[in-house]
Parts: C-alpha cells; structure tokens; sequence
C-alpha cells in the first residue's frame, strides 16, 4: 500500500460523501445550513480522518484519527435516519446509503482491531 488512496475503506467512505452530497441537493432550502450541512460535513469526515490518520506517525495516533472516522459516520447515520424519517429522502435512497454506510462500519471496526493488535 503507497497512500491512504489504496484502503478500499477510504474509497468507499469517498464514494459515500459524493452519494450524501447528490441526496442533499434535494432538501429543502430552508435545511442548507441545518440538516444538510451537518449530514455533509460529516460525511465529509470519515475520509478526511482516514486520511489524516494514515500520515501520522504511529499506530496511536492512526488510531486516534481512526476513532475520529467511525463516530462522524455514526453521526452521519443518525443524521441520514433523521432526514428519512423528516422525509427529505425515500425508503430506497436511505437503505442504499444506510447500507453502505453499514458496510464501511463493519470495515473501519476491523480495521481498528487489526491496527490494535500491532500495538
């Protein structure tokens, strides 16, 4: 692996902000600084971490960045489930993005056990 760019977790967590980003554009007006600037930014923050934390020296620190990563996507799930239920998406858009989302869970979880258990 040469950069954060090959972790499949990175991608996927980059493909994720472009997904909530296309769902917010149709929100209401009135949410642009609400709802829709807080699912954005954090989305926007699991793969800024995964990043910022694969440059730090140390497994601590990647750690640490890594932790940062898994509670802004749960922020973001919480927040996806509020826009579903204000029905600001329908039941299709919040299962496939829920499920992604679910998906890069299970993957950061594991991968913070891997890099755990270097230390």
């Amino acid at each position: 692996m040469n950069t954060f760019r090959d972790l499949l977790i990175w991608q996927k967590s980059m493909n994720l902000v472009t997904e909530i980003y296309q769902i917010t554009n149709s929100f209401p007006k009135e949410e642009i600084y609400g709802l829709s600037s807080q699912i954005r930014r954090s989305s926007i923050s699991i793969p800024s971490n995964i990043a910022e934390g694969y440059g730090r020296d140390g497994n601590n620190d990647y750690l640490r960045f890594l932790n940062i990563s898994i509670s802004s996507l749960f922020e973001m799930q919480t927040q996806l489930e509020i826009s579903f239920n204000l029905k600001y998406i329908t039941e299709n858009q919040f299962n496939k993005i829920n499920g992604e989302s679910r998906e890069i869970e299970r993957m950061l979880s594991a991968f913070i056990r891997k890099i755990k258990a270097r230390n």
